[in-house]
């Protein structure tokens, strides 16, 4: 039988501090099992694994220097070479982790990103699909060389895009800057109904879907296109959006489910103007609890062709 092998994943460009993150994990007290590590390093930078933390550790790294080694044959000769019971992959930042194949019974147990807040907005904008790869599936997503001179608000806003189940965390050198996350929303949440623009669209789906408890209870009004499929509830559509999270050709709808007994009033992907009362409800399309629409007022509308953006 094939051996259950788990992989931790670590992506991100290069000198995005991939090393450096992983050295200082390898040799954490919680990070120790009794079998040995095989690392696989994809590409070298700057800075080198200390040999002596590697020995204590029972960590054995090999350098994979082209992707035609992404072989799943190749990958399961060196773990059985070192007797490995679990692998860690320093992978190149500008390969697709979705051409990495893994032998029969590896899994990957945890995918993380690396980001140098410093380069950020350099990167992002001549590389927004390698971005958009490396987050997609990034359980965790660490900018190290962050500061309160960034606009901290907006580059999580972008991961959450591309990923809205990725948890971002903001480094210094100190540290974890966690008291700058919090953003200035560019709508009253407190007006008697919150008008959402089209420009300010992106920003109120992300903050309701990550603050829930914010909109309980209160009105919002929104401009969009109505989505429909035989799978919904009874009485129910889904008004939303495209958004363009890094290139155009990497679309996805982003919309809260709205119960309505005017919904078959409504034909799929007509557009509409829908005031609505938001509610904090689990649903299991969520997966948990979320921004439930109840519409109270509902208009024809023009489409609207630019897609929402988040940058």
């Amino acid at each position: 039988m094939a051996a259950e092998v788990p992989v931790y994943l670590i992506v991100g460009f290069l000198e995005s501090g991939k090393t450096t993150f992983l050295q200082d994990t390898i040799d954490q007290d919680y990070f120790q099992i009794d079998d040995n590590t095989l690392l696989l390093i994809c590409e070298e930078g700057e800075v080198e694994y200390d040999p002596n933390v590697l020995r204590r550790t029972h960590t054995y790294a090999e350098t994979i220097e082209s992707k035609d080694e992404l072989r799943p044959a190749h990958f399961e000769q060196l773990r059985q070479k070192y007797g490995a019971g679990r692998v860690i992959i320093e992978y190149n930042g500008v390969w697709d982790p979705r051409d990495l194949k893994l032998p029969k019974g590896w899994f990957i147990n945890q995918q993380i990103m690396m980001v140098d807040g410093s380069t950020f907005d350099t990167y992002f904008q001549n590389m927004k699909s390698v971005f958009g790869n490396n987050a997609r599936n990034s359980e965790v997503i660490i900018v190290n060389r962050s500061s309160t001179d960034m606009d901290l608000p907006r580059i999580k806003r972008i991961f959450r895009a591309v990923n809205s189940q990725t948890d971002v965390i903001f480094e210094n050198e100190e540290g974890e800057l966690d008291a700058f996350i919090e953003e200035d929303l560019p709508y009253d949440l407190n007006a008697p109904v919150i008008d959402i623009t089209n420009e300010n669209y992106g920003i109120w789906f992300l903050d309701a879907s990550e603050y829930p408890d914010h909109y309980d209870g209160k009105r919002v009004r929104i401009t969009a296109m109505i989505h429909k499929t035989p799978e919904m509830p009874e009485h129910s559509f889904v008004p939303g959006r495209l958004a363009m999270n890094c290139c155009e050709a990497d679309m996805v709808f982003l919309g809260y489910l709205c119960k309505s007994e005017e919904a078959d009033r409504w034909r799929d992907k007509s557009w509409v103007t829908l005031t609505a009362l938001v509610k904090k409800e689990y649903l299991e399309s969520y997966g948990e609890e979320g921004p439930v629409l109840y519409a109270e007022k509902i208009e024809p509308a023009q489409p609207i062709s630019q897609p929402v953006t988040f940058s």
